[in-house]
């Protein structure tokens, strides 16, 4: 008796952090997403933070079915995840084409840790639709119609989303500048800090600042081609100092324009300004950039430093936001462990004055990662012989 056909893929995505910032959509750009102005982000490892999404093409499926972090969620019901179906079946075989898909997807970081679920999520869902359908569609364009960051989650390393000119958004894509083995001390971490919930969405926040904000002309004409240029030499050159000064300028531009948008939208807390303090003060004490930060449009901190100086950072943290161990999630362990035997300078333990300690809800440490990777059939989230969803994250 012939077998229906099937086909099936499992892929683990990255998220990725900006340094360079996505903010704001150009005319005609909304519904595919296309930004009004390059940005440049570094992916994070899928270990341990990532999104996994298994797709299997089988006749016997009678509807595509999308499955979330355990739930079912309507197909129809999700513009976007239709518009990426179409464009992925309009590029593949005719007998791929035809069959209906079952997607389940899931991310193995928590849902409250701030981190971009959104751009590893999309990634590995446009990742998987292309390799098993066999499509020729572009995957950072794919990714960026799910969600416009999620283009850079497609290539590791350092990566440029180029904001093109084209009305149909085909020159909109991402570009992989240096790999991850081009700087590998370069390490991230994330403090995610207590309480916050954000008033704005960052596609609201986008439409208000680009519409009201005197900053945003500016920005877009000269201000971000500027930094993309420089902050590519300082890559290119492995240049830290100049590295962390332009992330930090950009990442206060961002917070700039936000205050300068009518409504006024402060996505940062108090906590955030003291580790933006923090961070200022530990580089004078320090006499050199050690430590730079930058915000999205939340309240949590992405700090970029070298490997060498992650305990001594890791101490710092932790003496102002002493977060317990638990609550710590690092690709490499060790580097949390030699934090506690790091006696901090007398200068650098009293930069926050009486500011009170308070514990972060995370703090997250990943190496700059190679980018989305196929998964073997073990890490299936789909049983493959029953077809059944596996809704435990893994």
């Amino acid at each position: 008796m012939a077998t229906s056909p099937r086909y099936h893929v499992t892929v683990a995505a990255p998220i990725n952090i900006a340094f360079i910032k996505y903010w704001g959509k150009r005319e005609g750009g909304e519904h595919l997403i296309l930004p009004t102005n390059d940005s440049f982000s570094i992916t994070l490892s899928t270990e341990p933070f990532r999104s996994k999404t298994t797709a299997v093409l089988d006749a016997s499926l009678t509807e595509d079915e999308l499955w979330l972090n355990g739930e079912k969620e309507s197909v129809a019901g999700n513009p976007r995840l239709v518009h990426v179906l179409a464009a992925v079946r309009s590029t593949c075989p005719a007998d791929r084409a035809k069959l209906k898909v079952r997607v389940v997807s899931n991310n193995n970081f928590p849902t409250a840790a701030g981190m971009a679920s959104s751009a590893s999520g999309y990634c590995a869902l446009a990742c998987a639709l292309v390799k098993v359908f066999q499509s020729t569609a572009d995957v950072s364009v794919l990714a960026r119609v799910g969600s416009g960051s999620a283009c850079r989650s497609v290539y590791g390393g350092f990566v440029k989303w180029l904001q093109g000119t084209n009305a149909d958004g085909t020159d909109c894509i991402a570009e992989q500048f240096a790999n991850a083995a081009h700087w590998p001390e370069m390490t991230v971490l994330c403090a995610v800090v207590k309480g916050h919930k954000k008033d704005v969405s960052s596609t609201k926040g986008m439409q208000l600042s680009l519409q009201t904000s005197p900053m945003m002309p500016a920005r877009i004409r000269d201000v971000v081609p500027a930094r993309m240029a420089a902050v590519s030499e300082a890559v290119r050159n492995r240049d830290f100092a100049s590295f962390a000064a332009i992330t930090m300028s950009d990442s206060d531009d961002l917070q700039a324009v936000c205050r300068t948008t009518t409504p006024t939208i402060v996505y940062a807390t108090d906590d955030s300004f003291q580790i933006i303090k923090l961070v200022h003060a530990f580089n004078e004490a320090k006499g050199r950039k050690v430590l730079a930060y930058t915000f999205d449009a939340g309240a949590n901190a992405f700090l970029f430093t070298l490997r060498p100086d992650v305990p001594e950072v890791v101490a710092l943290v932790n003496h102002y936001f002493p977060t317990p161990d638990e609550l710590c999630a690092f690709n490499d362990p060790s580097l949390l462990r030699a934090s506690k035997a790091v006696t901090l300078a007398p200068n650098c333990t009293a930069l926050l004055g009486d500011y009170p300690k308070r514990p972060l809800t995370y703090l997250l440490q990943s190496p700059v990662g190679d980018g989305p990777r196929e998964m073997s059939d073990a890490e299936s989230l789909i049983n493959l012989s029953t077809l059944a969803p596996i809704l435990t994250v893994s």
